[in-house]
């Protein structure tokens, strides 16, 4: 058993409704993200905030989906579109709303991989998306 899985499902995965997936996907993505960040050299809190907020905004998570929308498979593409789909309600009021519902998508995806015990598919795919955005961010400064 994979230490991050406390706990397992009554149901499949695929099941659970997907803005259920996206609340799990959000706190997944974001630990991932601290994990990454730290990961690197500068640990100031503040500049870790400051990292931290570049890649899980709406528009950022929106970006990171489109970079491996085309690396999905057929069941991945179709969890996205179910969380894309969504009724989420109401999108920050600092989001765009098509940002917010690809953010979701996002979100349920990686929820839907995490409760399907596939971390090293999550691994690959957060992996990729965030690499090139943090590579694309440098080379504009």
């Amino acid at each position: 058993m994979n230490p991050l899985a406390f706990h397992t499902l009554p149901k499949k995965a695929g099941l659970i409704n997907p803005v259920v997936l996206a609340y799990m996907g959000d706190a997944v993505f974001e630990l991932l993200i601290r994990q990454y960040l730290l990961s690197l050299s500068n640990h100031k809190s503040h500049h870790l905030h400051r990292e931290a907020t570049k890649l899980v905004s709406a528009k950022a998570q929106r970006q990171l989906l489109e970079r491996v929308q085309q690396l999905l498979t057929e069941e991945e593409a179709d969890i996205v579109r179910r969380g894309r789909n969504a009724k989420s309600g109401a999108p920050p009021k600092n989001a765009d709303v098509a940002d917010y519902r690809q953010a979701t998508a996002l979100e349920c995806l990686i929820g839907y991989l995490y409760y399907e015990g596939r971390f090293d598919r999550l691994a690959v795919l957060i992996g990729i998306a965030v690499e090139e955005t943090v590579a694309e961010q440098v080379a504009k400064e």
